[in-house]
């Protein structure tokens, strides 16, 4: 399995993009969100929305959403298809409702199965996406009242959304086999809906040696050096996993 980051920022980065990414299997190729920059953070990458077979979303934040709209317009008026949206089941009403809808509805056009072939996943169940490629959503906490998930991939890599420090979750799924963690990282203190870079600190060894930190500010470059056991994820660098 290849991960590819089309972009590593948070939601205020101008640098790096908005925080989404590629996995690819045997020529299969899963976008993890679709946000505000991914139109044109894919096109610098050699990439059309075409190449994708599917999208997995993991909260309705316009960093995590924001470029769905041009998804679901491009499939549509230029490559006459629908594509494959995969989402929380309880997060697809409030998607359309309170994100999408009005951007996109058109006469006759009026549901999101009419621009997406949504497939609503249930929290931890896990779904093969492609053969070799499963996923299991876990809800973590970000915003109070605000349905957001992360996922775990085969069993062995642990994708976070957008979440809260939770230490005992990480020592968890390590202890289950998790084998790489990317997690999102609000570089300075405190971090109020996010981990923060200062409270990944405190994990122990054998659980940093395992984070790849994402989701970060324009000032990464000040932090190399200062975290720990835990590297940063480079933007548009493939990364390959067993």
């Amino acid at each position: 399995m290849n991960i590819t980051m089309l972009g590593t920022g948070s939601a205020f980065a101008k640098k790096y993009d908005n925080n989404n990414g590629l996995i690819e299997l045997d020529g299969y190729k899963l976008l993890v969100d679709c946000g505000i920059t991914l139109p044109s953070s894919l096109h610098a990458a050699g990439l059309s929305f075409n190449d994708l077979d599917a999208v997995l979303v993991s909260h309705i934040h316009a960093d995590h959403v924001g470029g769905l709209e041009e998804y679901a317009f491009q499939m549509m008026f230029l490559y006459g298809k629908k594509p494959v949206m995969y989402i929380a089941e309880g997060l697809v009403d409030t998607l359309w409702e309170q994100t999408l809808r009005g951007g996109l509805t058109q006469e006759p056009l009026n549901a999101m199965s009419d621009f997406f072939e949504v497939r609503p996943l249930k929290e931890g169940v896990d779904y093969e996406l492609h053969p070799g490629l499963n996923v299991r959503l876990i809800q973590t906490d970000h915003i109070t009242g605000k349905l957001s998930y992360s996922f775990l991939f085969n069993g062995r890599f642990f994708y976070s959304a957008d979440m809260k420090f939770n230490g005992e979750l990480l020592k968890r799924l390590v202890d289950e086999g998790v084998q790489t963690i990317y997690h999102d990282c609000q570089l300075q203190s405190p971090g109020v809906v996010h981990a923060s870079l200062d409270e990944l600190l405190t994990l122990p060894d054998d659980i940093q040696s395992k984070v790849m930190l994402m989701h970060y500010g324009d000032t990464m470059e000040e932090y190399i050096g200062r975290t720990g056991l835990m590297q940063f994820v480079k933007q548009r660098q493939a990364y390959s996993y067993t």
